[in-house]
């Protein structure tokens, strides 16, 4: 299948991928990618989301997959990696498949495993956050609803309005595929196998990916660096983009 992607940045210079979140589309990274001029930047929209079309079935190997091809397509061998809530997921997934091709990871708020093996959570997790699309509200209601818990103290004015818009551009159809293989993520067995540099980020206030899980991430990749952006929710890249963008670009040229 072909992924659309957008490039910024210069051409020739060392390729950084960004991987969005749930609700998100490639377009959402642009204070991010305003940090990384002398980089090639490669903004994926995933599968089902922006211009790409969806998967048969939505698999983290099949996103990874799909990953795979779009670096193909761009000629890029092997790339930092940046994923942001299930792109960070997707961003695991891809480094477990296919290492030679990740540089480095970052990995921001964002989890390696879904919340409870308990099948129950994930039936009430699914059952909550498609009420809205059930209720007939639309993705205007799930965007509703995330506002409520995603952002945390006095974040950038385009923050909120910023991820709102990108969330109702999520087809339903897409949104219901995303959620339901969200609950499927567990690749807590491969963190201690990452063998390349890692930066793991979290926002203080973030009650998605709280700071203490992924803080208990950090710990189990050998030499990673943990990160927290103060008064930052889940979107730490867009309510705090300076402070994100410090703390990335000091990974990035360390």
């Amino acid at each position: 299948m072909s992924v659309n992607f957008a490039e910024y940045g210069t051409p020739t210079g060392a390729p950084i991928v960004l991987l969005h979140g749930i609700g998100g589309n490639g377009r959402l990274w642009a204070p991010t990618v305003a940090a990384l001029a002398h980089r090639r930047v490669l903004a994926w929209d995933m599968p089902g989301y922006g211009a790409s079309a969806p998967l048969p079935e939505m698999t983290f190997p099949a996103l990874a997959e799909a990953l795979a091809g779009m670096l193909d397509r761009a000629g890029v061998t092997k790339a930092d990696i940046l994923g942001h809530s299930i792109g960070g997921m997707v961003a695991q997934e891809f480094n477990a498949r296919f290492p030679e091709r990740v540089a480095s990871l970052i990995l921001l708020a964002t989890s390696a495993a879904f919340g409870s093996r308990d099948p129950s959570f994930a039936e009430d997790f699914v059952r909550t956050r498609l009420a809205p699309l059930d209720a007939g509200e639309g993705m205007a209601g799930v965007a509703r609803g995330v506002a409520k818990v995603a952002f945390g103290e006095a974040p950038d004015p385009a923050a909120e309005p910023d991820c709102i818009a990108a969330m109702l551009e999520v087809p339903e159809a897409s949104y219901r595929q995303t959620i339901a293989c969200l609950t499927t993520f567990d690749r807590r067995d491969a963190l201690a196998s990452i063998a390349v540099p890692t930066l793991l980020v979290a926002g203080e206030h973030d009650r998605m990916s709280p700071p203490k899980g992924v803080a208990r991430m950090a710990e189990k990749i050998a030499g990673s660096r943990f990160e927290v952006i103060a008064k930052a929710g889940h979107f730490a890249h867009l309510e705090q983009p300076a402070a994100f963008n410090a703390v990335l670009t000091g990974f990035l040229e360390a």
